[in-house]
């Protein structure tokens, strides 16, 4: 999301909605975010707003830029709130939308565990949700971003309550455990081009956007953040092993993982 928010105006607005306390760091850019969720955050700043997606209480055309991030699925009134975010971007906005792959491995197992997840908006076919905001907004659908999973939701450092008895599957969460299931699932694709490793979708909407959508195999097990395999080499934070697999350290979080050569996922690229 991070192409959208570089190129907008300093002083732009932007609308971070389902967002909890926030779904992405804003620091460094000179932006007014907004963010919007209609359950109350713990650590939620003045520019938190309580509300539904589908009934929002701001003014037309009040956003030059919209993100969704892994949001979407939990809306329970789907259209109104699609009607809604549209009546709210400026014309000539942007809009960032990530949501999962309901048929993906990924998802199966966060709603196994979650009992469902609150994913009441179940995607399977990457068009559907192109064809919905650009039949609402008439924004140009930029670009698809296939995005890769780590795994981190079953990370027993992420889980903040009692964890579920099915965790227990997992080792209880164990992060050893899950860097190495997170290899083994890249592996398979490798070999045989399948989607065992894909999580979901990345949108992209704008007239002014042209976004990369290069798929990035590196995720951290521990926080979720991506990075692209070049600009890991180039900032020394690879390590190469005789007879074992390569690792990297997370630059967010300093998490350790298993390294993979974005190139080698070229074919889960999708093409609008």
């Amino acid at each position: 999301m991070q192409q959208i928010l570089r190129v907008l105006p300093p002083g732009s607005t932007v609308l971070d909605l389902g967002s909890g306390p926030g779904s992405f760091d804003a620091t460094g850019f000179p932006l007014t975010i907004v963010r919007a969720d209609i359950a109350a955050a713990r650590r939620s700043s003045r520019d938190f707003v309580v509300c539904s997606s589908a009934r929002l209480p701001f003014g037309d055309h009040s956003f030059n830029a919209v993100i969704l991030n892994h949001s979407l699925e939990h809306f329970t009134e789907l259209a109104d709130s699609v009607s809604e975010i549209a009546r709210v971007l400026a014309c000539g906005g942007l809009l960032y939308i990530a949501v999962p792959d309901a048929s993906t491995f990924t998802d199966r197992v966060y709603r196994w565990l979650g009992r469902g997840g609150g994913h009441v908006n179940l995607f399977s076919d990457p068009d559907v949700v192109p064809r919905m905001i650009t039949a609402a907004t008439g924004l140009k659908h930029a670009g698809t971003r296939v995005l890769c999973t780590s795994l981190s939701f079953l990370n027993r450092r992420n889980i903040r309550s009692k964890p579920p008895r099915k965790l227990l599957l997992f080792l209880n969460g164990n992060e050893t455990l899950i860097r190495g299931l997170t290899w083994l699932l890249r592996a398979v694709d490798r070999a045989f081009h399948r989607r065992a490793s894909v999580y979901g979708w990345a949108y992209y909407f704008g007239d002014s956007l042209a976004p990369d959508v290069q798929t990035w195999s590196n995720v951290c097990v521990r926080c979720g953040s991506a990075d692209p395999s070049v600009l890991l080499k180039s900032a020394g934070r690879v390590t190469e092993r005789r007879l074992l697999p390569a690792v990297y350290t997370c630059p967010a979080c300093g998490g350790r993982n298993f390294f993979t050569h974005d190139e080698d996922f070229g074919y889960l690229r999708h093409t609008v």
